[in-house]
């Protein structure tokens, strides 16, 4: 075969660099167009990627078994750019219209992904240089993809939407397949063949040494090294996202940084395997340094960053932290990925220069390390983290790297076999001493972090009463002094006995109930500490609750904490907890209920923007009973007025007789709010709402509402902060959030670290009193507007 000389590699690797930027694009706007339709669970996310990778690694297999060997590469290659770029747009499309059945839409365009390096494989020749050149190559896929994580993060899904972004990576599809056939049109294809004249004997001779040995024992190593890879940015990515604030955009420099360690790895490697005699014992001592590194990233992660005096508070904006984050990242996550990098081309150059189709070699090493890459981030993801936490899954990606060393040296590629076995022994020998030591030196994730996150420098000293890795996050209950016991995910306090917390908690499950005439239904979408799910227990119509949860380690492990808050909430016989992604659950159930009540997580995490989108309001009226209520928390700190107006225009837009409720403090200042519609214009007669309250089956809720100051009608009408009719010119600029740009997720993820306390009184100014609201006498509209004069915050 003719090899790719002087002025058409620089071109060669731009065609892969290109291809990697738009795979990456495409791999986060998939993800997150589907994860609206299938759940963002960890089961739903494990689906997601065994399909996007299976795919991928189907594609590396087939193409050397479908496409012609005569085929000039170039051209195959520029035709798989199109098909990608054509699915690509195809799927921005269907997936909306299909629903969950759009998963499998993923697999043309990842089989096509797949299939690019085995094509280009065909055109390099079969020696040591050749093969070092494919590594070049993945390389400079890699070195795409880092590009391809960052714009689609930090720019093309921040300011625009799902949309443009795909239009970005088909143009890059398009571009590239032009480049192809430019160069293929200049680079002629031959398919070399034995010399005619070649003595029968020196063929047999050839065909022999070739044949001597297997690749098995390459496939096999590569294979674990891609599941330990992928397992460790499983685990790396969990602890980070505490430490770092989970937003879109961590993930995004936690994805960056580790590709980036690929990259440099794969050149590394790719450089090592042209000049080294012996590739095999350099992927075994790859794997040694996999060990090393993950000891020291271990090592960074849970016993060195915690205790770094970092207040992001004090950073002038997100930007500044994003940079100490993506220092952070590179210097913990880079040096195991560049092993793991350097890995791939050293595994090509280790299978050896083999007879037959080049594609196939390179297909089956490609493969063997997606299969494993696949294995690890499933298995981690939803068995070692949940069942053995992230301490174990650390020691087991050291002995992971361990075993692919051992069956390279114990079993060595057709390139060693003349490696002295002494020296092969040896090298396992000191490997496993190695692992012990690294093993040994593995850390437990601190309770702060999985509390505190990102502030743990500024809040500390609590007592912890549990911590626990979940299957979707990780959990902590505290208390602190007073006996005021915090429930703690994804590194920061979700709810509390804290007055103003259970203030909050109490107005969600209250309010909705008593704004409907007669409530015999409730779901309740996220348990947190069970407060407000508990709140309904009290109501005496209601005679169904189903809780929405996410993590099943919660309503277990925390409930208890909470029994007298939340009234036992999980024992009650008319509770149900259904353990998925509350938007999936709407989506797919037939069940309507009186009221829809929601305490999601906060927005700037990724992935709970989904749940204060348009369409998702649209699915919740939908389910909705004649008379429904629906309330939604929103919470006016870790975030700016950009932010709030997201959330509040975006539900007015689809409950345009929505109502804000404030949970504010004594002194005035605003904590955060609850917003309360029906699909109806709300109208309710005061005096009979506390007729209702005095009566003797609701004493315990009287008595609820008054120990968090919420005594009476008064006490519920005080906390009165606006309508959407009033709020309109404050919402004149606002951003609407939709399915298609999840505006909110980018802006909330900007804000993760600000607190505003003007956001509240710049959303009262607007506060008129709403006396169509009520239906009463002239001397209970009296008595209301003295009360809401009064109230905290009232100009």
């Amino acid at each position: 075969m003719t090899f790719p000389k002087g002025k058409f590699l620089t071109a060669l690797l731009l065609l892969f660099v290109g291809s990697g930027c738009a795979a990456l694009i495409y791999e986060v706007i998939w993800f997150q167009l589907l994860q609206l339709i299938i759940g963002a669970t960890a089961v739903s996310l494990g689906i997601l990627l065994a399909t996007f990778m299976g795919g991928m690694c189907a594609g590396s297999l087939l193409l050397g078994r479908f496409v012609p060997v005569g085929r000039h590469p170039l051209r195959v290659y520029a035709q798989l750019e199109l098909g990608i770029g054509a699915f690509g747009l195809l799927i921005l499309f269907a997936v909306p219209a299909l629903g969950s059945p759009a998963v499998v839409l993923l697999l043309p365009p990842t089989l096509l992904m797949g299939a690019t390096l085995p094509a280009v494989a065909r055109w390099v020749e079969s020696t040591p240089q050749g093969i070092s050149w494919l590594g070049f190559f993945y390389g400079g896929n890699i070195a795409g993809a880092v590009a391809g994580s960052l714009v689609a993060g930090f720019y093309l899904l921040r300011l625009h939407d799902m949309a443009t972004a795909t239009y970005v990576a088909a143009a890059i599809n398009a571009t590239m397949a032009a480049l192809a056939f430019v160069l293929a049109s200049r680079t002629p294809y031959r398919v070399s063949e034995a010399p005619a004249n070649e003595p029968k004997a020196t063929r047999a001779q050839t065909t022999k040494v070739r044949a001597t040995g297997t690749p098995l024992p390459v496939y096999i190593a590569i294979g674990l090294s891609g599941l330990a890879a992928l397992g460790a940015e499983v685990i790396w990515t969990r602890i980070l996202s505490l430490l770092f604030g989970g937003t879109v955009y961590t993930f995004s420099l936690i994805a960056a940084a580790f590709l980036f360690g690929l990259g440099i790895g794969s050149a590394a490697g790719a450089w090592l395997a042209r000049e080294s005699p012996r590739p095999g014992m350099l992927l075994a001592g790859c794997q040694i340094g996999v060990a090393i590194a993950v000891a020291w990233g271990a090592a960074l992660i849970n016993r060195a960053f915690p205790y770094w005096p970092i207040d992001p508070a004090l950073a002038p904006g997100p930007w500044f932290n994003f940079q100490i984050d993506l220092l952070r990242a590179f210097i913990a996550v880079v040096p195991a990925a560049s092993f793991w990098g350097a890995s791939f081309p050293l595994a090509l150059a280790a299978a050896g220069p083999r007879a037959g189709d080049q594609a196939r070699l390179v297909g089956a090493v490609y493969a063997a390390n997606t299969i494993g890459a696949v294995v690890g981030a499933i298995i981690f993801s939803l068995l070692i983290i949940p069942a053995f936490g992230t301490q174990d899954a650390q020691r087991l990606l050291i002995w992971t790297a361990l075993a692919a060393s051992v069956v390279m040296l114990v079993w060595p590629a057709p390139t060693d076999a003349r490696t002295p076995a002494g020296r092969r022994v040896a090298t396992a020998v000191a490997a496993l001493v190695l692992a012990i030591s690294a093993s040994a030196s593995v850390a437990p994730v601190p309770p702060d972090v999985i509390a505190y996150g990102r502030q743990i420098a500024t809040f500390k000293g609590a007592n912890f009463l549990y911590e626990g890795e979940g299957l979707n996050s990780s959990i902590a209950v505290s208390e602190s002094e007073g006996g005021i016991r915090n429930f703690h995910v994804s590194g920061k306090v979700e709810a509390s006995t804290e007055v103003h917390d259970m203030r909050l908690q109490r107005m969600l499950g209250h309010m909705s109930a008593l704004m409907h005439s007669d409530p015999h239904s409730a779901l309740i979408v996220g348990f947190g500490a069970g407060v407000t799910a508990g709140s309904f227990v009290l109501h005496p119509g209601i005679k169904r609750i189903v809780i929405c949860e996410i993590e099943p380690l919660i309503p277990r492990m925390v409930a208890p904490y909470f029994s007298k808050e939340n009234y036992d909430v999980v024992h009650d016989p008319r509770v149900e907890i259904v353990y998925d992604d509350a938007r999936h659950y709407i989506l797919t159930t037939n069940e309507k209920f009186d009221i829809i009540t929601s305490d999601p997580i906060h927005p700037w995490v990724k992935g709970a923007a989904s749940l204060y989108t348009k369409e998702y309001f649209e699915l919740v009226k939908s389910h909705l009973n004649p008379g429904g209520v629906v309330t939604q928390w929103v919470p006016l700190y870790q975030s700016t007025e950009d932010v709030i107006k997201s959330e509040v225009a975006t539900f007015f837009d689809v409950f345009p007789f929505g109502t804000i409720w404030s949970n504010q403090y004594a002194s005035g200042g605003g904590y955060d709010v609850v917003m309360l519609a029906k699909p109806e214009a709300l109208r309710f007669d005061p005096a009979a709402l506390q007729a209702r309250l005095d009566r003797p089956d609701h004493a315990r809720i009287a008595d609820a509402l008054t120990q968090v100051e919420l005594g009476g009608v008064d006490g519920l009408m005080a906390t009165y902060a606006g309508q959407a009719r009033d709020l309109r010119p404050w919402l004149n600029d606002a951003q609407i959030n939709t399915d298609r740009n999840l505006r909110l997720e980018y802006l909330a993820g900007m804000a993760n670290n600000v607190y505003d306390a003007q956001i509240s009184q710049d959303m009262l100014a607007f506060r008129r009193f709403p006396e169509e609201m009520f239906t009463t006498s002239p001397e209970w509209m009296e008595r209301l507007r003295k009360v809401m004069a009064q109230a905290p915050g009232s100009q």
